[in-house]
């Protein structure tokens, strides 16, 4: 469709340029200010001003136009792009017309979690790990886990609590968020996240669904091998176990990836670890701290015992409770690592790295008073 409003614009200056000088001179001038003016202004400063899009699906714009034009003809063509971006933004801001900027805008439907957690549902891991590489451009790593991958998983318990989830899906969904970390594991090395550079919607909504203060990766240093302690230079001097069931280890598998991101290398066990039994077996040479983790808050018994468990195996190391449940605030997880006599709590990925790195500077730790007097200092 051609352009018309610049040509528009500039007739009646020509005109009087014409009317106004006998020679050409000035109207050469006007017409070489609107033919360099106008392209600088359309194609460069309205862009970074107004954003990089109207909002508006290709479908959407197209079906607009063809809508308007029918009823107003070719001034409906002119207006239908701005009469349904109006449309679109009336839907993002007015909740009962929010079905608007379904139908005609660009963004997904669902929001990030709930994206990640159908397609990790769905086994679909590739197209998760294409839209968080994309997300990585503009945050980071632990953004991306604590903000979209945690929160799906969240949602998932709150499935398998309601007893919706069969044992086939929560494999499923494990085998899942595994192949996805692999995939963001073998990324390399990226730069340094960069603002407004993401140009797909999905992973553009899920990198604005992030507050852009959001630091909670540049708080945590990356530390080289040479820089720890002995005790921190083996394999694996982190291990995280899943507490209960096949999402607990979902989580487990994306804090040992983001660990080992900072220079903390780790290793996954399964649930299947915490049983009497197989505790006695577990292999804790090497290991500094262990990470408890939990994506349900509503079994502290189980986390108590759990923990009572580790103690007797690990007596002298550092056992921190990563409870990463939704909507658990810092009184309700102090609370649960003083039930549990944890030696440090944490209520995300993040924050759990960054206790392991805390704990690198703590004396070596043990049961009893010191431990916990430690413990809820680090929390």
């Amino acid at each position: 469709m051609p352009y018309i409003g610049a040509v528009i614009a500039a007739a009646f200056p020509l005109a009087l340029a014409v009317a106004a000088d006998p020679g050409w001179s000035m109207l050469v001038w006007t017409l070489a200010l609107f033919l360099v003016v106008e392209p600088v202004v359309g194609h460069v400063v309205e862009p970074m001003v107004y954003g990089h899009s109207t909002g508006l699906s290709p479908v959407a714009v197209v079906a607009s136009a063809t809508f308007w034009t029918a009823l107003w003809g070719p001034i409906g063509l002119v207006l239908a792009t701005p009469l349904t971006v109006c449309l679109v933004v009336l839907g993002r801001h007015v909740e009962r017309l929010e079905f608007l900027d379904v139908m005609f805008g660009d963004r997904p439907a669902l929001s990030p979690p709930e994206i990640f957690y159908q397609r990790m549902l769905a086994g679909d891991p590739t197209e998760a790990a294409d839209k968080a590489e994309e997300f990585l451009k503009e945050r980071s790593l632990a953004s991306y886990y604590d903000e979209v991958a945690l929160k799906g998983l969240q949602l998932a318990q709150a499935d398998a609590n309601r007893g919706v989830l069969s044992d086939e899906r929560l494999v499923r969904i494990r085998d899942a968020v595994s192949e996805l970390v692999d995939n963001l594991e073998d990324g390399g090395e990226r730069p340094p996240p960069k603002p407004d550079v993401v140009s797909n919607p999905e992973a553009s909504s899920a990198a604005e669904s992030v507050a852009s203060d959001h630091s909670a990766e540049e708080d945590i240093p990356v530390l080289l091998p040479e820089n720890l302690p002995p005790e921190w230079q083996g394999d694996a001097p982190v291990l995280c176990i899943a507490a209960r069931s096949l999402i607990d280890e979902a989580a487990a598998i994306m804090l040992s990836q983001l660990a080992a991101a900072h220079g903390l290398k780790a290793r996954t066990e399964g649930p299947e670890a915490l049983s009497t039994a197989n505790v006695l077996r577990l292999q804790t040479e090497g290991i500094s701290i262990i990470c408890l983790i939990y994506m349900d808050a509503s079994t502290p018994a189980h986390m108590r015992y759990s923990v009572r468990r580790l103690r007797r195996k690990f007596p002298k190391g550092i056992i921190m409770l990563a409870c990463c449940a939704k909507e658990i605030d810092d009184g309700m997880l102090e609370s649960l690592r003083e039930n549990a006599h944890a030696d440090v709590a944490a209520s995300s990925l993040a924050e759990a790295t960054r206790r392991c790195m805390d704990a690198i500077r703590l004396p070596d730790l043990g049961a009893g008073a010191e431990t916990k007097s430690s413990g809820t200092t680090a929390a």
